[in-house]
């Protein structure tokens, strides 16, 4: 009697979706002549997530090959938690946020704190790169600068791989911030702005130091003031 009530208990116990008909990882195969279980992809074959029909956002590049002048805002809202509700100061605020973490992890080893080129390789004779400061620089828009980071220019090489495309975009809205805190006038900025820029410059110590305080109240103008960085 047990028997038989452990046989008809054993019946109703199926493995059909733990003993799969599938190939494990190089595992060989019967069926292809060739042997091999992993077949080639079909030409033109786009992973999932990976259409990026809009050229301009993912390389900074329009049709016309020329850098993208337009900041993508928009497009970057759905890259934050929130976006949605966010106004338009606060998502700036945000993506400046974002890019100065992104920029001083990948781009202050060449580059420097204020993107004058002095990073710390480069005291260590590594070649130096140009300066954000510098009126060509300047005056290239932020696509210029996200394309620089999709392919790479000169001895930069590329930095697609470390960086992602809305990522790239935050760190062309912080370089931009950056050549206004170097440029700006002071009577340019908000009162309250003002106000903790000064007391961050009698604050802070002289040098690097002093120059990263005052980018960071010029970042807080750019968000205010996105004619200067977010639009530019």
């Amino acid at each position: 009697m047990a028997l038989a009530a452990l046989l008809l208990s054993a019946a109703g116990c199926r493995q059909d979706m733990h003993d799969q008909a599938k190939y494990e990882p190089l595992e060989k195969s019967a069926f292809y002549a060739d042997g091999m279980s992993s077949r080639p992809l079909i030409p033109h074959t786009v992973p999932r997530g990976f259409l990026r029909e809009d050229t301009g956002f993912f390389t900074g590049l329009d049709a016309a090959a020329k850098p993208v002048a337009a900041f993508p805002l928009e497009t970057l809202r759905g890259s934050f938690p929130g976006g949605a509700e966010l106004s338009d100061v606060e998502l700036r605020r945000e993506i400046l946020k974002r890019g100065e973490q992104r920029f001083e992890t990948f781009c202050t080893p060449c580059h420097g704190w204020v993107g004058s080129g002095d990073g710390m390789i480069v005291q260590r004779g590594f070649q130096v790169p140009p300066s954000f400061h510098e009126e060509r620089l300047r005056n290239s828009p932020p696509g210029h600068f996200v394309n620089v980071m999709t392919e790479g220019f000169g001895q930069m090489s590329s930095y697609a791989a470390q960086i992602r495309p809305e990522d790239r975009w935050a760190v062309a809205a912080y370089v931009k911030a950056l050549q206004l805190s170097q440029h700006a006038r002071l009577a340019e900025l908000p009162a309250q702005v003002a106000h903790s820029f000064e007391e961050a410059q009698h604050k802070a110590p002289t040098g690097e130091g002093e120059a990263r305080h005052g980018a960071s109240a010029q970042n807080e103008a750019a968000a205010h003031g996105a004619d200067h960085s977010g639009e530019k």
